[in-house]
């Protein structure tokens, strides 16, 4: 039996089984095997095979971000419009056969926009290029899923699912779960907070499952069973995403009101450029990034060239942003802005000292 028909067959066996407490610990036993051997479908089976197009672009920018969809949503025109990048467009589906990137300036920072081929039902199994597009968004810093605004929502559905099913989580942060492996001593579980949605017969039947008998967990929030399994797999990723719905020409102002109000949901219409800088602006704002302006003695700040940073970070990753010799050579550094407590005027900080949003920092070497 494949891979694919034990999926089916645990899929099917969970669908049958009643939810209550006296079937909670198998249908977390079910869980765990299906969450392996969806890992395995997606691991490439092989490490080499024949020559052909090569599917994943170069990381460029500042930021990439992923656009997904089913075929025929309009992905490849958002892409021309927001980018200046030309890329086929047809009425029939998959136009778009390999990932397309484009770049969007946005007040001095360029945030690499990548095109993925339309995702078809079953990807998360391997079917049309799921598993090159899957690979490829988890490497994007957010996500965009399009969608056609004249469809029900059950397109939404189906791509949640999708990518749920490849691990990625989609507007979810990291559970507050520590997780080590020991040689010896048994396990050592550990809780800050009361479990609601599992508990620790459970957890303890899950570890065992995936083999692991000695090992240290702290469990710091009320986490669902699957949440546990995605913490003991390491692989998941948490990546912000915005729901975009095209061709809202096409459907009445109430429903756009209703999409509009929905959170994480941008209305769009690639068609008659409806609402495409907003869109930008709400990217900007899911990236989280800084902008922080550099500035040389007795010249003033260069505010069109910035060096765009996570938030959270610092003026040693500033340094290492311009050139690493730099951090390594580090004196001192002087900040104006807001992270300046003597804003306007200069501030005299160490590396490790936190950068806001419009700072303008001069660096000192030795």
């Amino acid at each position: 039996m494949g891979i694919v028909e034990k999926i089916k067959e645990i899929e099917e066996e969970m669908a049958r089984t009643q939810k209550n407490k006296a079937t909670e610990y198998h249908l977390g036993l079910l869980k765990a095997k299906l969450a392996r051997y969806r890992a395995q479908l997606l691991e490439p089976t092989s490490k080499s095979g024949p020559a052909g197009v090569g599917f994943d672009v170069q990381k460029s920018g500042d930021a990439r971000v992923a656009l997904i969809g089913f075929p025929s949503v309009g992905k490849s025109t958002l892409l021309s419009k927001c980018t200046h990048t030309a890329s086929e467009t047809a009425a029939y589906e998959f136009t778009t056969l390999t990932a397309i990137p484009g770049v969007i300036e946005y007040q001095g920072a360029r945030i690499q926009l990548l095109d993925l081929p339309g995702i078809v039902e079953g990807a998360s199994q391997g079917r049309g290029r799921g598993r090159q597009v899957v690979a490829t968004a988890k490497t994007a810093d957010v996500i965009l899923v399009m969608l056609d605004a004249t469809k029900s929502e059950e397109q939404r559905r189906l791509l949640e699912i999708e990518l749920d099913a490849v691990g990625i989580r989609l507007n979810k942060r990291k559970p507050d779960v520590v997780f080590k492996r020991k040689v010896t001593g048994g396990i050592t579980l550990n809780t800050t907070v009361k479990l609601t949605k599992t508990d620790e017969k459970t957890i303890r039947t899950i570890l065992a499952s995936y083999k692991l008998h000695n090992c240290d967990v702290m469990i710091r929030e009320d986490i669902t069973t699957d949440e546990f399994i995605d913490v003991l797999i390491g692989t998941r990723k948490y990546i912000p995403c915005l729901y975009v719905y095209n061709k809202i020409d096409a459907i009445s102002l109430e429903l756009v009101d209703k999409l509009a109000r929905t959170e994480y949901t941008v209305v769009i219409s690639c068609e008659m450029d409806l609402n495409l800088d907003y869109l930008i602006e709400r990217i900007w704002e899911s990236l989280g990034l800084v902008k922080v302006y550099t500035k040389k003695r007795g010249e003033r700040p260069d505010l069109s060239d910035p060096v765009c940073l996570r938030k959270g970070a610092t003026i040693e990753d500033v340094c290492l942003g311009i050139h690493k010799s730099l951090a390594t050579n580090f004196r001192y550094g002087l900040v104006w802005g807001r992270s300046s407590k003597f804003a306007p005027h200069a501030q005299k900080v160490s590396l490790n000292h936190q950068v806001q949003d419009g700072d303008v920092v001069s660096i000192f070497t030795k």
